[in-house]
């Protein structure tokens, strides 16, 4: 017998390990899709005061929200993105952005101390970054 030789139990636990990996890699791949729409919930904050909070993957007609303030501000929300739609605002800087799809995301207007931010459901947990 030679001494280069794996034994018996050499070759189980690195058949175990192999198997951990590929198992731990099909777990976080299937927990990221399975995560990527439903965990996006858009919160519209006025004065740092929540006015409304959105599933946006609960979305199934698109629907538009007024906000009265200093200033009046058109929302429209659609499944899974949301956007400031119109508003009487002096810049319109708000109007301008882009739609908020994605964690993170967010739109601002300083005249109305209006915000929309894309957070994620707090029962959940980020399996990259935790």
């Amino acid at each position: 017998m030679s001494m280069n030789m794996l034994k018996k139990g050499d070759i189980i636990l690195l058949g175990i390990i192999a198997a951990a990996i590929v198992i731990s890699f099909a777990v976080v791949s299937t927990y990221k899709r399975s995560g990527k729409d439903t965990d996006k919930v858009a919160v519209i904050k006025m004065k740092d005061e929540i006015i409304k909070s959105i599933d946006l993957s609960t979305v199934s007609q698109p629907q538009q929200i007024e906000i009265s303030g200093k200033y009046i501000q058109v929302i429209l929300v659609e499944r899974g993105r949301i956007r400031f739609l119109d508003a009487d605002c002096p810049d319109k800087i708000c109007v301008n952005t882009a739609w908020l799809s994605e964690k993170g995301d967010m739109a601002v207007c300083i005249p109305n101390s209006t915000m929309i931010k894309i957070e994620g459901q707090s029962d959940k947990v980020d399996a990259v970054t935790h």
